[in-house]
C-alpha cells in the first residue's frame, strides 16, 4: 500500500479500534478531497478492551476480522494493509526543541527538514528515558511540530529558503510496548499488515480541524468510550496532547447500574435516549420498562460532570493554566445530552463556543455509497485515513541475529537502527582497537594506539552488506560481532625522541656509541619492550666510565682523563661530537710553543681593540667580546680557539634541543610531527602543513576542528589530537 499511496484510487483501509467498537473504514484521496468507498462497524462481543487498551487480543482480532470481511465483500477486493491509531491511559507526551547549523548560508531541502524533526525527536526520546521511572519500555509513536524556526526567527516553511540556522520545536509522543505490541498482533490475526500507525487525538485533529482554524486557541475532543482524547491548537500548530481514562463507559455503567441492566442493555439504552421517544428495555429480572430520555439524562448528570470536570482540567493544564476560546467534540461519548453544555460550564466560556463536530466536517468527504452517516462517531475513522498520506508514525519488524524487532520507521532505517533497537552492543559493530600503551618520556605523557581488528560481518538476507545499508519490513540481518586488534607496542628505539648513535672521539679515533635510555631509573637499549606507566628519560650523553666500559678497556687507576682538553673524571658527561683523552702523561695544555704561543697573541682589530693573549680557556671565554678574536696575528683562524667555541655551541644546542618536546598529531588523518618547541597552540601547525592561508577559494570559510570540536587558535595542543583543516 505504502508504494503506491500517492496514486489516485488507491484505496487505503483505515481502523479505528476503540473500546467498545470497531469502525472500518475505506477510500482514497484526490487533490483535497477523500473519497469513502465503504465503511462499516462492529461491537466487541465482550469487554475486551478497557480504557482505550486492548485486554483480550484474540477477541479484538477476530472482530477486526469481521470488519475487514465485511468490507472485503462491499468493495471486491482483499484487504491486505491498515492504518490504526492508538490511544491508552499511560499517554505521554514531551516538548522538544533542535537547532540545525549550517558552517556558511545554505537553501534548505527536505532532507535538511527531516534531520532536524530527527535531532527533535531523538532530544525528546532521551529527556523521556531520564525520566522514565516505570520499568515499563516506551516507544514514539508520533510527532507533531509545533513551530519552525530559520536564523531565530518562526516561519512556516523552511524549504528553499537560505539560512544559517534552522530550528524545530515539537511534540513527541510515547506509549508503553505492550499498547503497540496489543494493536499489532490483534491486526496480525485478522490477516492483516500495519501500514501506518497514529494517535487517536492526531487522527481526530487530521480530519477535524483545517490548518486555517489552527491559528485560533481551541481544543478538540474525541471522546470514545474509554478514553477522551484531547488535542490543542495555537497560532496555526498543535501545542499539546492529552488523555483523560474517562469516556462513554462511565455513562453506560451509571445507566447500568441505576436501571439494572447489563452493559450491552445499557449502552442501547443510552444511545436511545438521545432521540425524543420513550426509551424500553428489560432488566436484568425479565421486567419490561419505558423511560423518558430526560430521566436518563438525569441518572448521568453527575458522571458528565465528572468528566467533563476532568477533560476541563487537562485542558486547561495544557494550554498553560488558561480556558481555550473554543472546543469541538467529536467521538460517540460525547453525543450524549448535556454533555457540551457542562464543559462550556466548566471550561467558563460561553455554550455555544463547545459543539459536536461531525456532520459539517464529513460534509467535505465524497460518499460514494447511499445510506452515509454523517456522525461524529466517524470522524476520527476518516481522519486515520487521511493521516495514511503523510505518515510518519509506522512500525516495522525485522529479524536481527534470529530475534524478532519491532523499529520506529522514519523512511530512513539502516542496519545500524536495527542493531541499536537489538541492544546490539555498539562497539561490536565497528573494528576494536587493541588496549593501548601509555608512558612517559622527558617528563610528557605519550601514548601508542592498539593494533585495529577486524570489522564486524554483517549480511542483510544472506549478502554481505555495510552498517549504513538500508532496510525494509521482514528483513533478515545477521552480525558477526567485530575483533579487537593486538596490543600496542613500542620500543625504545622506536621514539622519535630516540636517535640512532652518539659520536665521541677517543684517542684521536672516532667512536659510535648506541644511545640509551634510562627507564624506572635503570638503564635500558633501543631494543628495550616499553610497559605501561614506564618514565623514559631519553640519554643524549655517555660518561667517561661508561664509554670505558663499552670500549671494553681496562684503564690504569693513575691514568689522567681530559674531555674537550680539560681534566675531567669517571662521571664527567661526554655529548656527541666530544673528545675523550686518558693518558699516563699529564697534560699541561698551558704550556705551547713559541710558535703556538705567537698564533695565540690576537693582534689589535682594525677597530684599535687592544691585543690579548689567551693564556686558557678561560681567557677565550672572555676574549668572545672582543671582535674578530678567533684571528691570530698572520690572519688565519686560532683553530684551538675554534674548536672550543664549536664545542660549546653544540653542547648549547644539544641542552636547547633536550628542552623542546616532540608532538605528533593527525592533521585531516596524516600524522605530522613537531620539535621545535616546549608547547605547541593549534596556530602552530601552519608552520608544519602545506596550507594556503592567503588565497581563500571564492565563496569558502576556513573549517578548524580539533577533536570533532570548533578549534581556538591558542587552544594547546596535546599528543594525538586529531585536527580537521579545510575550506568549506
Amino acid at each position: 500500500m505504502a508504494d503506491k499511496k500517492k496514486n489516485p484510487g488507491q484505496l487505503v483501509f483505515g481502523l479505528d479500534i476503540g473500546t467498545r467498537s470497531v469502525v472500518g473504514t475505506v477510500g482514497y484521496r484526490t487533490g483535497d478531497t477523500f473519497h469513502v468507498v465503504a465503511q462499516c462497524d462492529r461491537k466487541h462481543d465482550t469487554r475486551s478492551m478497557l480504557d482505550g487498551q486492548i485486554h483480550d487480543i484474540e477477541k479484538v482480532g477476530r472482530t477486526i476480522k469481521d470488519v475487514k470481511n465485511d468490507l472485503e465483500a462491499i468493495i471486491g477486493k482483499e484487504l491486505h494493509e491498515v492504518c490504526i491509531a492508538a490511544a491508552g491511559r499511560v499517554l505521554k507526551t514531551i516538548n522538544s526543541s533542535a537547532t540545525l547549523d549550517f558552517p556558511e548560508e545554505t537553501t534548505i531541502d527536505a532532507e535538511h527538514v527531516y534531520t532536524l524533526e530527527m535531532l527533535g525527536v531523538e532530544k525528546a526520546y532521551e529527556d523521556f528515558q531520564a525520566a522514565n521511572n516505570t520499568g515499563m519500555k516506551f516507544y514514539c509513536v508520533g510527532y507533531t511540530v509545533v513551530k519552525y524556526y530559520m536564523n531565530g526567527y518562526p516561519i512556516t516553511t523552511l524549504e528553499r529558503h537560505k539560512a544559517n540556522n534552522i530550528s524545530v520545536d515539537l511534540i513527541a509522543t510515547f506509549l508503553p510496548d505492550d499498547v503497540v505490541d496489543g494493536l499489532y498482533k490483534a491486526v496480525e490475526i485478522a490477516d492483516l499488515e500495519v501500514a501506518n500507525l497514529t494517535l487517536e487525538p492526531i487522527a481526530a485533529m487530521t480530519a477535524a480541524i483545517p490548518d486555517m482554524y489552527r491559528m485560533l486557541n481551541i481544543a478538540l475532543v474525541d471522546v470514545g468510550a474509554g478514553t477522551s482524547d484531547i488535542s490543542v491548537t495555537k497560532d496555526g500548530s498543535i501545542i499539546a496532547y492529552g488523555m483523560i481514562p474517562k469516556a462513554g463507559d462511565e455513562l453506560t455503567e451509571v445507566i447500568a447500574s441505576g436501571l439494572l441492566l447489563d452493559f450491552n442493555e445499557a449502552e442501547r439504552v443510552k444511545i436511545s435516549s438521545g432521540k425524543k421517544a420513550p426509551v424500553k428495555f428489560t432488566d436484568i429480572m425479565g421486567i419490561e420498562h419505558k423511560i423518558e430520555p430526560k430521566e436518563v439524562h438525569k441518572l448521568a448528570e453527575g458522571v458528565i460532570a465528572d468528566i467533563t470536570k476532568d477533560i476541563s482540567d487537562k485542558i486547561k493544564e495544557l494550554n498553560g493554566d488558561r480556558p481555550v476560546s473554543a472546543v469541538f467534540v467529536v467521538g460517540g461519548g460525547g453525543k450524549i445530552t448535556g454533555f457540551t453544555e457542562s464543559l462550556a460550564k466548566e471550561m467558563g466560556i460561553m455554550a455555544e463556543r463547545v459543539a459536536l463536530r461531525g456532520e459539517e466536517v464529513l460534509k467535505e468527504v465524497d460518499y460514494q455509497f447511499a445510506g452515509a452517516i454523517l456522525d461524529s462517531m466517524y470522524v476520527t475513522p476518516v481522519g486515520i485515513c487521511l493521516n495514511f498520506y503523510d505518515q510518519k508514525n509506522n512500525f516495522i519488524f525485522v529479524t536481527f541475529n534470529d530475534k524478532r524487532i519491532k523499529l520506529y520507521d522514519n523512511g530512513h532505517l539502516t542496519i545500524a537502527d536495527a542493531a541499536m533497537q537489538a541492544g546490539f552492543p555498539n562497539e561490536g559493530l565497528f573494528p576494536k582497537r587493541g588496549p593501548e600503551l601509555n608512558f612517559i618520556v622527558n617528563g610528557k605523557p605519550h601514548m601508542v594506539r592498539g593494533e585495529v581488528g577486524e570489522g564486524a560481518v554483517i549480511k542483510l538476507n544472506g549478502k554481505e552488506v555495510s552498517i549504513t545499508t538500508p532496510i525494509v519490513a521482514g528483513d533478515r540481518i545477521s552480525v558477526d560481532e567485530s575483533t579487537a586488534g593486538e596490543a600496542a607496542a613500542a620500543t625504545v628505539g622506536s621514539l622519535l625522541e630516540y636517535g640512532s648513535t652518539i659520536s665521541v672521539i677517543v684517542n684521536d679515533k672516532k667512536v659510535e656509541l648506541p644511545k640509551f635510555a634510562e627507564v624506572n631509573g635503570n638503564l635500558q637499549s633501543e631494543y628495550y619492550d616499553i610497559q605501561n606507566g614506564d618514565d623514559i628519560k631519553m640519554l643524549n650523553y655517555y660518561t667517561v666510565s661508561q664509554i670505558i666500559e663499552f670500549m671494553d678497556v681496562i684503564l690504569n687507576p693513575d691514568m689522567n682523563i681530559y674531555v674537550n682538553n680539560k681534566l675531567a673524571d669517571r662521571d664527567t658527561k661526554c655529548y656527541d661530537n666530544f673528545s675523550v683523552i686518558w693518558t699516563m702523561e699529564d697534560l699541561n695544555l698551558s704550556d705551547v710553543s713559541e710558535e703556538e704561543e705567537e698564533s695565540a697573541i690576537k693582534s689589535t682589530n682594525q677597530k684599535g681593540k687592544p691585543q690579548k693573549k689567551i693564556e686558557n680557556y678561560e681567557d677565550a671565554v672572555e676574549a668572545e667580546s672582543i671582535e674578530n678574536s678567533e684571528y691570530a696575528d698572520d690572519g688565519t683562524l686560532d683553530e684551538e680557539y675554534v674548536e672550543y667555541k664549536q664545542q660549546k655551541e653544540e653542547a648549547r644546542r644539544l641542552e636547547e634541543e633536550a628542552s623542546h618536546t616532540t608532538l605528533t598529531v593527525f592533521v585531516n588523518g596524516d600524522p605530522v610531527t613537531m620539535t621545535d618547541k616546549t608547547d605547541y597552540v593549534f596556530v602552530d601547525i601552519f608552520d608544519h602543513i602545506d596550507f594556503d592561508l592567503k588565497n581563500r577559494p571564492a565563496g569558502k570559510g576556513i573549517v578548524t576542528l580539533l577533536n570533532s570540536e570548533k578549534a581556538v587558535f591558542s587552544q594547546p595542543l596535546k599528543e594525538g589530537d586529531f585536527l580537521d583543516i579545510r575550506w568549506e
